[in-house]
């Protein structure tokens, strides 16, 4: 569920920014499948692959580390 509104958030940035898949891709060092799957909320992104994103479109990762 995580990784689906995370793809949901990164696609709607990239829209906003009127920026394609593949130059998304290209700015963020990452390959077209990647975002892609990314996007559509399948796979398991690394960190690295997240943080490149983030940069890219100007979004930061907050991690919520809960112990217990």
């Amino acid at each position: 569920m995580l990784v689906k509104q995370l793809g949901e958030t990164i696609k709607a940035r990239r829209k906003e920014l009127k920026i394609t898949q593949p130059h998304l891709a290209e700015l963020a060092e990452i390959s077209t499948n990647t975002l892609y799957k990314l996007e559509r909320g399948q796979g398991n992104p690394s960190l690295d692959v997240l943080g490149k994103l983030a940069e890219v479109v100007g979004m930061e990762i907050k991690l919520d580390v809960k112990k217990g």
